[in-house]
């Protein structure tokens, strides 16, 4: 859910939290504490105009999961089903 907030804040760049959290797929409840963990690690920010900005530290965090998921997650070998069974 996190790298999807994330995500989604790195295309748009900014967004009010209302759209961010119904852009996510999650309820806005669950989607105040993610955002107030995002906040105190400093990957995003809170604009006085309730706009949620991503910080540089939120796109190099975004940047590095990617990195990840390629190096670890790409490599696996996944079967793909088929209906023929």
């Amino acid at each position: 859910m996190l790298a999807r907030i994330i995500k989604i804040l790195s295309e748009k760049g900014q967004t009010n939290r209302t759209a961010l959290a119904t852009a996510a797929g999650v309820s806005y409840d669950r989607f105040v504490l993610y955002l107030d963990w995002m906040t105190q690690k400093g990957f995003v920010n809170l604009a006085e105009d309730g706009d949620v900005h991503l910080t540089a530290a939120g796109a190099q965090a975004y940047d590095q999961l990617v990195q990840w998921i390629i190096q670890h997650v790409g490599q696996l070998p996944l079967k793909r089903e088929t209906g023929d069974q």
